[in-house]
């Protein structure tokens, strides 16, 4: 709109032509501007606190209401995360958020792109940030910024540790020293159970985002001669969750057991295996590994 009124101030300098040049040149500016406000970005978080080296998976949420086809993703920087410490100095960055994911969004529709920021920024420190991100739309060679989202780094409470070794692939060298560590967090008025893989050197190989748990339960950790480690936890009145977790910070089993006349412990069998003694496992959609069950023809189910 300011382009056409800025060409139509001098109107007996312009010839027929020139005119309608302005004019379509103001109709396209204006289309331009039109549709690009029918386009909304926007940072959505899952949660707004973090441990140091926990997953920080954040969404880049574009609306489209403009009546055209937007095509986003093609090229690698087509989004950029700032994230800013609340005082106002910028977090370093590490590396290049993977975001190049080539997709068409049609409008009335809705896409979000979702990455881990958490290996791409300097994040180690305790303390409130803010997040936002400048999302370049290709097609009208313009650039949108998202609003700031905050969200705070917070220290859990150590619950327990134990260093164990882990075995040089070549055969010639003492094992590595590694670390596991438990952590509660208060999220939400709801305490909350971390495991930490990490390095000798507090290098962190992974946090993993056990789950909620009572405030009066006492988790029951145990490291297996394969140097994995076994965790029980109370997340209920009568529910407790089982997970083993291997060096590299995997899970490798999940199960929920209820109480029963007895309550779930682990403990040692005579082969060293540690097993969880007591209580009655219950089977849920979360089990690892996934438990598929079938029939037989007498109608009475086998577990595969």
């Amino acid at each position: 709109m300011l382009a056409f009124l800025v060409c139509s101030t001098r109107r007996a300098a312009y010839s027929g032509r020139m005119k309608f040049g302005c004019m379509m040149s103001a109709f396209l500016l204006g289309s331009l501007l039109c549709a690009s406000a029918q386009v909304s970005v926007a940072v959505v978080l899952s949660q707004d606190k973090f441990l140091p080296a926990e997953e920080l998976m954040a969404g880049v949420r574009v609306v489209n209401r403009s009546g055209q086809t937007l095509r986003l993703g093609e090229d690698a920087d087509w989004i950029q995360f700032v994230v800013e410490k609340d005082d106002g100095g910028v977090v370093q960055q590490l590396s290049e958020p993977p975001v190049q994911r080539s997709f068409t969004l049609e409008s009335t529709k809705q896409g979000t792109l979702r990455v881990d920021l958490a290996p791409c920024f300097d994040l180690r420190k305790v303390g409130r940030y803010r997040l936002s991100a400048v999302v370049k739309i290709k097609d009208w060679n313009k650039t949108m910024t998202t609003k700031a989202v905050p969200f705070e780094i917070i220290d859990g409470t150590k619950l327990w540790e134990q260093a164990f070794g882990v075995p040089s692939e070549k055969g010639n060298r003492p094992p590595e020293v590694r670390r596991y560590t438990l952590h509660q967090a208060n999220y939400l008025k709801e305490p909350r159970l971390y495991v930490r893989v990490s390095r000798s050197d507090g290098d962190v190989i992974k946090l993993i985002n056990v789950g909620p748990m009572i405030s009066f339960g006492q988790p029951e950790p145990q490291v297996d001669r394969r140097s994995r480690l076994h965790l029980l936890y109370q997340n209920g009145a009568r529910i407790f969750d089982y997970l083993v977790v291997n060096p590299a910070g995997e899970i490798e089993i999940r199960q929920t057991h209820e109480y029963s006349d007895s309550r779930p412990r682990l403990r040692v069998d005579e082969n060293g295996e540690v097993k969880v003694a007591g209580g009655v496992r219950r089977k849920t959609a979360g089990d690892l590994p996934l438990l598929i069950e079938t029939k037989n023809e007498d109608g009475k189910p086998e577990k595969l």
